[in-house]
């Protein structure tokens, strides 16, 4: 009998030495551990809490490697280049086929509004790598035969076999998007639980800012204001990805006729697209999704963005136009209002 309570007093001591334990590492105190840099042509910031300090910029370097080199249209050597130039041996990787996947739920959903395919009158427009073209309606047209992702599939053995050789992929309406994607299943790998991945202003947000016991706290830049930034409202994210487009930034003005022409490429008339919407932004479960979508949106009507965002359940939207007098205008649907700061 001694025995057997000695016995359990052992346990028993054992047991609150391992909740002591237990209870004094959750006490550790948080420390922001960040990474910056330029990448994708942009810049990014890599905010990750731990309970040590860590720097993982290798690895985030790297994952911007892996991506680049499957899908930059700006890489001579990168796998999307060589076949946009015609080189039918290459074998894509998974990124490429979940990029590709993706682009067709898309496509399909925005009745192909997010079309990748849309790359050849991307450079002809003057807005991607290659070369720029003196456009015109018959132009326009000839192009606009080499669009469309129902022309593109990737084979049994993952190679891209296209209807034509001239038809252009051009994923970076997405592959941000995606690439922060990937940067968050870096995280996670790491076992990490709180960070926020920002990209040229594309954000995916895990867990909490556990420093200020709070959600993450974003802000997205008021679409006009063209001179520095300013934001126009700012939201709580909590485990959920958020992309913006716009035409405020991403515009040319041609030299000779002083025409200023917006990087939205319509793909339904192969014309660049000055609409009503001035920014969208949208909330998706990954980043890739919300990336596409912001681009669609900024393709489609109006009408047709709104009744997509208010019948999609996995998406939530922020819109903001002019009306038909001219008045900056907003939509947003519920679950995005739930998220704004006020």
């Amino acid at each position: 009998m001694k025995a057997l309570l000695r016995s359990k007093r052992t346990i028993l001591f054992v047991s609150l030495l391992s909740i002591l334990l237990v209870s004094c590492q959750q006490q550790k105190p948080w420390i922001k551990n960040t990474n910056t840099g330029d990448a994708l042509g942009t810049s990014y910031s890599i905010i990750y809490l731990a309970n040590d300090s860590l720097d993982l910029k290798h690895g985030i370097d790297s994952v911007f490697q892996v991506v680049n080199a499957s899908m930059s249209t700006y890489i001579p050597s990168s796998d999307i280049s060589r076949i946009n130039k015609g080189d039918s041996s290459v074998v894509v990787d998974a990124m490429f086929r979940e990029v590709m996947a993706i682009s067709r739920e898309v496509y399909i959903e925005t009745n192909g509004y997010f079309d990748p395919t849309v790359g050849i009158l991307v450079n002809a427009w003057g807005f991607g790598p290659g070369v720029q073209t003196s456009m015109d309606s018959a132009t326009v047209e000839t192009l606009r035969s080499f669009v469309g992702l129902d022309k593109i599939k990737v084979t049994e053995d993952f190679r891209i076999e296209k209807e034509s050789p001239e038809i252009q992929i051009d994923f970076n309406a997405i592959a941000k998007g995606y690439a922060i994607d990937r940067l968050a299943a870096f995280l996670d790998n790491k076992e990490l639980q709180n960070y926020l991945v920002e990209v040229g202003g594309e954000i995916v947000a895990k867990g909490e800012n556990k420093i200020k016991s709070q959600e993450w706290v974003v802000g997205i830049d008021d679409p006009q204001v063209t001179l520095g930034r300013q934001l126009k409202i700012t939201l709580n994210l909590k485990d959920e990805a958020l992309a913006s487009s716009g035409n405020y930034r991403k515009f040319r003005i041609d030299s000779l006729t002083g025409q200023k022409y917006v990087h939205t490429i319509d793909p339904k008339t192969g014309f660049t697209k000055n609409s009503n919407v001035l920014a969208a932004s949208v909330i998706a479960p990954s980043c890739a999704v919300a990336d596409a979508y912001a681009t669609a949106f900024m393709a489609m009507d109006l009408e047709a963005s709104i009744a997509l965002l208010n019948s999609n359940e996995i998406l939530e939207g922020y819109l903001i136009y002019l009306d038909t007098e001219g008045k900056v205008t907003e939509f947003m649907t519920p679950g995005f209002n739930e998220k704004v700061r006020r």
